[in-house]
């Protein structure tokens, strides 16, 4: 339950500060903040459609097991 809570509160933030959203799902140094910035400076709608992408469908767990896999 709350995964879900989790997720719904980064996709409200997303659509009110869309990196804000990425930096709460993903952390705040990875190349999604990154784009999500940058496509927020350059329009708002742009960040808005690619932090709900980055949130929604980009599984940061994935990249996490791969890591520690080999470490």
């Amino acid at each position: 339950m709350s995964g879900r809570c989790e997720l719904l509160c980064a996709i409200v933030l997303a659509i009110l500060l869309p990196p804000l959203g990425v930096c709460i799902r993903h952390g705040c140094c990875t190349t999604e903040f990154f784009i999500c910035l940058l496509l927020t400076i350059l329009g708002y709608i742009p960040g808005i459609i690619y932090a709900l992408y980055a949130i929604i469908f980009i599984d940061d767990e994935r990249f996490r097991r791969d890591y520690y896999e080999l470490a």
